[in-house]
């Protein structure tokens, strides 16, 4: 069975794969070969014009049972539309008849209305080499000329058109999600560090601590400013610092980095940085860090910045211990974690 015409030629139609092979050969069907992942059925549209009705295309598809095909058929352009505005269907076939249906025009209609992600598979007299470029140039997914293909063929063609957009919509929902997640976790990041900034402001105040920026650390009149023999670009030299510790602490975790942790603690004890001034340091550094991140995921960079600022403040901890014993001999009475857990005490 000849699919442009619907009339007997063995040697044109063939419902298997085999090249040359035919529904007829002596009166034997061939062997059924496997029928790899072909969906179990397809509802397809075809949309035709007067020249080419849909009963020859059913019968060949019922006569190849590598799937079920359920074909429905719209005579012109404004039913097919209107078929689909109604009812979903897993592909479409468009007929290409020069004289009463032109299929780049249906493709068009198709591609502009709510159809845009639909397979559509347009069938014509006309060799493929002649319309393949101009279908895919509209929208269309494939064209096959009914003169040389089988029903085989056109069967997976279709299956193939189905799969393509089948993952084109799951690849637009996993972006879509990606975004969502990254948003998400954006916001939560924001959150955490507004909530570590309240906790560092109601300690402050707690305990009468200063509550400026970093750069405002050594302004005169706070308790811990800097010598004057200092330079005033201290405090952007030690941002700037944190924040190439903090990117190399993201990317290589702490196993290369205890010198430099040593190193920061020393910087931050002689210029005389109390804990909650290192903190509103790395919340700083750490905020425009995330704010830079863009489509990029921050829940790595969170857990790995809340880990150096751990490790900072055990160094910086260890550091100042060490100079209080050498300065001291004793380890002081009450610590300023002490008193900002009781703020009572605080007050005293």
């Amino acid at each position: 069975m000849c699919l442009a015409t619907g009339t007997h030629t063995p040697m044109v139609f063939r419902g298997t794969h085999g090249m040359g092979a035919s529904l007829e050969n002596g009166g034997k069907r061939l062997p059924a070969t496997p029928w790899g992942y072909l969906p179990p059925r397809m509802r397809v549209l075809f949309i035709t014009g007067p020249q080419r009705t849909g009963g020859w295309l059913a019968e060949a598809f019922a006569a190849d049972s590598a799937s079920d095909v359920q074909l429905e058929e719209a005579l012109g352009m404004a039913a097919g539309l209107s078929r689909l505005r109604e009812e979903p269907y897993d592909a479409v076939l468009v007929s290409h008849e020069a004289a009463s249906l032109d299929a780049l025009e249906v493709l068009d209609a198709i591609r502009a209305g709510s159809s845009e992600d639909q397979p559509i598979v347009v069938l014509g007299d006309a060799s493929e080499q002649e319309m393949t470029a101009y279908c895919l140039d509209a929208g269309g997914d494939a064209y096959v000329c009914v003169h040389t293909a089988t029903t085989r063929a056109l069967i997976w063609i279709v299956a193939r058109a189905i799969e393509r957009h089948a993952l084109i919509a799951e690849n637009r929902r996993l972006q879509q999600s990606q975004r969502t997640r990254l948003r998400l976790e954006h916001a939560e990041a924001h959150r955490l560090l507004q909530q570590q900034r309240q906790m560092l402001a109601d300690l402050a105040a707690s305990c009468d601590a200063p509550t400026g920026d970093i750069g405002d650390m050594w302004e005169p009149g706070t308790p811990h400013r800097m010598p004057e023999s200092a330079p005033d670009s201290l405090s952007e030299h030690l941002a700037e610092h944190y924040r190439e510790l903090l990117r190399a602490y993201v990317i290589m975790g702490s196993g290369n980095l205890a010198t430099e942790m040593e190193r920061l603690a020393e910087t931050l004890t002689r210029a005389a940085v109390t804990p909650q001034q290192a903190m509103l340091l790395h919340l700083q550094v750490l905020e425009d860090m995330i704010s830079g991140l863009g489509s990029r995921s921050a829940r790595h960079v969170m857990n790995r910045a809340d880990m150096l600022v751990l490790e900072v403040m055990i160094h910086l901890a260890e550091e100042y211990r060490t100079r209080y014993l050498k300065g001291a001999g004793t380890l002081p009475p009450v610590t300023r974690h002490a008193a900002a857990s009781d703020p009572a005490r605080c007050r005293q």
